[in-house]
């Protein structure tokens, strides 16, 4: 994408008003500037003169006018005015002595606008970190937050499944489920209860309770060593979540509920065998699935799961037990969304679709995938009329990507998931630099835009992350990811980050961790260039280099993170510079 220097995006303060542009994320979906501005003097929200429609305003919609005599708020309801408070901060941000004259009509696309976090490999956020991202994402008019968890909430009577993991307690809950509240963002409880549970099911009291104790070929053309999924035909593993709900979701004043329930490959592969040759893999899933509903229900929730198993076999959505949502996943560029979407549609099944930030397996993210994906997700959700948009962060292996890689895709997600009209061509950058680093020198968010997009110097890059990375963490069926590299393709990917990082210097953010950014974006493109040289044949057993990476791995980790999962990551990188032998 061709853009102006990105010192056009910022003017000084003493330039007029009315000459400076506007850059709003989400953009807004009617936006009419007037002459004129509003003196700044005050307590400006004081200022404001609220009005509550009572016929005809949009769920979450807002007018927001500001003259030079005054402003005016027009909403509905409680979420609406809120999002016009969210609008005006953006402007103050922008104009701090005086507001442009200006007209704005507004409400959103999709009714459930969220970001799922993953906290279980191996990242789990402090408190702080994540009270920060809710007042950042409130902004941006998200309205729903998952916490991905597996192994990291601290249930009373499984210690050992998250002893070494800082897991969320049930205090914490209840405390963040109120600041989300307060902030209009529904906190979901997030639990995964039939695949991704080997972090339960390696422990001698739990493994009893696996399908495949010993392991199961997968999909990817490897084996996966040891247990994976619950056994579905197996009552114990509906008592153990029986268990696990009844003291997880009180802490929740959210009626849903995500189960999670994806990539069950081991299914069939070992103590239901004998069922899912008799009756089909697909129908022993989906009696599983409705008997996690009925606990579900129990609860007075509704359960959100993850599509991917039952969309493989669309004929049987339909049997999907009644009054579930369906998570459509999918995380490229060309992810089918539409096609899945009119399955669950014409089935008569409330969906999300659920793209990705594409900054896991990447360091660094995969810019141009992320927008394609986030943009093709609305757009296929919108034609197939999904009540939901979710925007996932996952940390695949060792969650080495630093929280600021996924702003790209929360800021691009949050304006395609507001407004698809007028948000598609959303310039990232800008927004990105005025609304996520706060840097009037614009040089962050271009980095941030860069940085990611360097896995396209490489001529070939693998589904779900990129070949540098693949580098620096071999997949199980690949011993040599390097041999998929050329001289040209790691040339030109020193000297697209090298490139991408150069304007770090000049960077002037306002934000309180201004250093910490900057230290973070200097080290994805450190570990970038450690991913090169291996590639290169640099000896891995020399590496100087490589371990103080690693230290600085473990003080970025623990300056946003709690200690718990940083051993398995930095082992990830550490295992390069002092190999096996």
């Amino acid at each position: 994408m061709n853009r102006p220097p990105a010192s056009l995006y910022f003017a000084a303060l003493t330039e007029p008003s009315s000459d400076r542009r506007i850059i709003l994320l989400p953009q807004p979906r009617q936006l009419v500037r007037h002459g004129g501005a509003f003196a700044i003097t005050g307590d400006v929200f004081a200022r404001v003169r609220r009005v509550t429609v009572t016929s005809g305003g949009r769920p979450q919609g807002y007018h927001l006018s500001i003259t030079p005599d005054g402003m005016t708020i027009a909403a509905s309801d409680p979420a609406g005015n809120f999002y016009a408070e969210q609008t005006l901060g953006q402007l103050l941000r922008q104009f701090p002595v005086a507001l442009p004259c200006v007209e704005i009509e507004d409400h959103p696309d999709f009714p459930a606008r969220g970001v799922m976090l993953d906290i279980s490999r191996d990242k789990v956020p402090t408190m702080a970190t994540l009270y920060a991202l809710i007042d950042r994402l409130a902004e941006w008019k998200i309205n729903q937050l998952q916490l991905y968890t597996e192994h990291t909430f601290a249930y009373r009577a499984h210690r050992q499944v998250w002893a070494n993991a800082s897991p969320m307690t049930a205090e914490e809950i209840r405390a963040l489920d109120a600041y989300c509240r307060q902030h209009f963002i529904e906190l979901v409880p997030n639990q995964n209860s039939f695949g991704h549970m080997e972090r339960w099911l390696k422990h001698a009291a739990y493994k009893h309770l696996a399908e495949a104790p010993d392991g199961a070929e997968t999909p990817w053309g490897f084996r996966w060593q040891g247990p994976f999924s619950l056994c579905p035909t197996d009552p114990a593993s509906i008592e153990l979540l029986r268990g696990l709900y009844a003291e997880l979701l009180p802490n929740f004043t959210s009626r849903l509920f995500n189960v999670g329930c994806d990539e069950t490959f081991d299914i069939g592969q070992g103590h239901s065998k004998a069922e899912c040759d008799r009756r089909g893999v697909t129908h022993v899933y989906l009696d599983f699935l409705g008997s996690v509903n009925e606990l579900v229900q129990s609860h007075g929730r509704t359960m959100m799961f993850w599509g991917d198993i039952i969309v493989k076999k669309p004929e049987l959505i339909q049997e999907l037990p009644p009054g579930v949502i369906a998570m459509e996943w999918g995380y490229e560029a060309d992810h089918p969304f539409d096609r899945d979407g009119e399955c669950f549609a014409k089935a008569g099944v409330p969906f999300y679709v659920c793209p990705g930030t594409s900054s896991w397996n990447s360091i660094a993210g995969r810019t141009d995938n992320a927008l394609a994906n986030l943009r093709s997700a609305a757009e296929s959700g919108l034609k197939h009329g999904a009540v939901g948009y979710l925007i996932t962060d996952w940390g695949d292996n060792g969650h080495l990507q630093y929280l600021p890689v996924s702003y790209l895709g929360f800021a691009a997600g949050a304006g395609f998931s507001w407004c698809l009209e007028t948000n598609r061509n959303i310039d990232v950058v800008a927004a990105l630099n005025q609304h996520a680093f706060e840097d009037p020198s614009g040089a962050l968010g271009q980095i941030a835009y860069d940085l990611g997009n360097v896995y396209r110097a490489c001529s070939k890059n693998n589904n779900n992350g990129s070949a540098l990375f693949r580098v620096l963490v071999p997949p199980p069926n690949d011993n040599d990811p390097k041999r998929h590299l050329t001289p040209h393709d790691l040339d030109a990917a020193a000297a697209a980050i090298d490139a991408a990082v150069a304007p770090l210097s000049k960077a002037q953010s306002q934000r309180s961790d201004a250093g910490l950014v900057a230290d973070e974006f200097r080290n994805a493109a450190a570990v970038l260039r450690r991913a090169i040289a291996m590639a290169q044949g640099a000896s891995r057993d020399g590496g100087e280099s490589l371990r103080a990476l690693v230290t600085e791995h473990r003080r970025l980790w623990l300056a946003r993170n709690r200690p718990g999962g940083l051993g398995d990551s930095a082992d990830r990188l550490a295992k390069q510079a002092n190999p096996v032998r």
